[in-house]
């Protein structure tokens, strides 16, 4: 049986290094990483952090253009996602059911041509 090799797509790859870069971010400020890309058929959590208040379920948004807004991109069906996501998550791993949680955007922009990014976090998200 052969085996068909399928390269990431582009906005793969972006997203793979904004993930990155946010992780990174997170670590530097103190936080312990319980989780990268957990995933269900309903939903996917980018990545879980634990920070001094509490749980942070971080959804990450990168673009590439200059301008852009990636964090415009959190629509209503995704912060659906994200909640369902979230409510399986707490059923997976047990003994973090009395902490403090919230929802987290970083926007990453990245400027390949100077290779900088910028980090925009946008805390504590509410879920309409």
């Amino acid at each position: 049986m052969a085996h068909i090799c399928v390269m990431a797509s582009e906005k793969r790859k972006i997203g793979d290094i904004c993930e990155g870069l946010a992780v990174k971010h997170l670590v530097k400020q103190g936080f312990s990483i319980l989780d990268r890309n957990y995933s269900k058929k309903w939903g996917e959590l980018d990545v879980v952090a634990k920070g001094e208040d509490g749980l942070h379920f971080i959804e990450v948004k990168g673009a590439s253009s200059p301008g852009a807004r990636p964090e415009e991109n959190v629509h209503r069906w995704k912060q659906k996602r994200l909640y369902r996501a979230i409510q399986t998550w707490f059923l997976d791993h047990e003994g973090y059911d009395d902490y403090e949680w919230q929802i987290d955007v970083m926007a990453v922009r990245l400027d390949f041509g100077l290779k900088k990014a910028k980090i925009r976090w946008l805390k504590n998200v509410i879920l309409e």
